[in-house]
């Protein structure tokens, strides 16, 4: 039973990754100057993510489900973060 457990926590931890990666650098494309690379981009993409779950539900912003809507959630959260953090290197 733990084997099955490990096997499906290490999908989940690999789908984070990669929909993180590709997250942060969408979002690098849309904020000019916004990419950190590959490591940066999956942890921009990351935290965009926690972003968007909690700010968009409560704007009455709600994606569809699945892969696309996780990137684009991602995404969304990502542009946010860098905005923010653009701003505040202005500052």
């Amino acid at each position: 039973m733990g084997h099955a457990f490990g096997t499906g926590l290490l999908a989940v931890i690999l789908i984070v990754v990669i929909v993180g990666g590709i997250a942060g650098w969408l979002a690098g494309l849309i904020v000019r100057g916004g990419g950190f690379g590959l490591g940066g981009n999956i942890v921009v993409g990351i935290l965009g993510a926690v972003i968007s779950s909690f700010l968009l539900p409560r704007i009455g912003f709600v994606l569809g489900g699945g892969l696309l809507g996780a990137i684009l959630s991602a995404t969304i959260g990502a542009v946010i973060l860098l905005v923010i953090v653009k701003v505040l290197k202005r500052a």
